[in-house]
């Protein structure tokens, strides 16, 4: 039964449980989403993902986490690490890439038990969201994602919503692509073919080399 609201008298939606989880955190990478217009891109940044093996719910197995900055800079996770919360299951798994957010009542049960080793993959507790928005990023090929980049402090998968006509809006599609953060000299990296994005009247926009060039351009092969 949906409950009615006391004030109005009209019903509402039922409130989301949320669920407890536990587990070992296997890597924590930023929660980053980007939104394309053809040949423009901005993204958001609601905070950061946390990938666990453990239980959710009662039930063992692996899962994701989605939390704010703010959690992240008061925890500092980092894979190694063991954590417990609540959170609800995602609202739209369009515009997200894990499975849970709104976490609360997070807690560190216990620390990595030795300090991460030398990348790739750079396993420590990852900088804040700034440092990855002046970063900037490449794109990853998403198998050397899936294969070498995974518990990466630096590899991202980003959802990502489209806009095929800015006349029309409401027209959009999704997908997910991956993206590497990571200094410019890794050895793990491989980028992959170029990304191409649609637009309006059966137009595609082939995302070339020089963006990626481009967009990290202030740093350093070692950076």
């Amino acid at each position: 039964m949906i409950p009615a609201d006391s004030a109005t008298g009209k019903r509402g939606p039922s409130p989301v449980s949320k669920l407890a989880w536990l587990g070992e955190v296997v890597a924590v990478q930023p929660r980053i989403r980007l939104m394309r217009s053809f040949d423009q891109r901005n993204h958001a940044y609601p905070g950061f993902a946390l990938f666990l093996h453990g239980k959710l719910d009662g039930t063992a197995r692996e899962f994701s986490v989605g939390i704010g900055p703010g959690a992240q800079a008061k925890h500092e996770f980092r894979a190694g690490d063991t954590a417990r919360g609540l959170a609800v299951p995602i609202a739209d798994e369009r515009v997200e890439t894990v499975e849970l957010y709104k976490a609360s009542a997070l807690e560190v049960i216990s620390r990595a038990a030795t300090s991460p080793a030398a990348g790739p993959p750079w396993r420590g507790v990852p900088p804040p969201l700034e440092t990855y928005r002046t970063r900037g990023h490449r794109r990853l090929d998403p198998r050397t994602y899936e294969a070498s980049c995974r518990t990466c402090i630096w590899g991202c998968c980003m959802p990502v919503e489209i806009t095929l006509d800015q006349w029309k809006p409401e027209i959009r599609e999704y997908r997910r692509e991956t993206f590497c953060y990571g200094p410019r000299s890794c050895t793990a990296y491989r980028a992959g073919a170029t990304r191409k994005v649609p637009g309006r009247n059966g137009m595609t926009w082939d995302e070339a080399d020089w963006v990626d060039e481009e967009a990290t351009s202030s740093r350093g092969p070692d950076e």
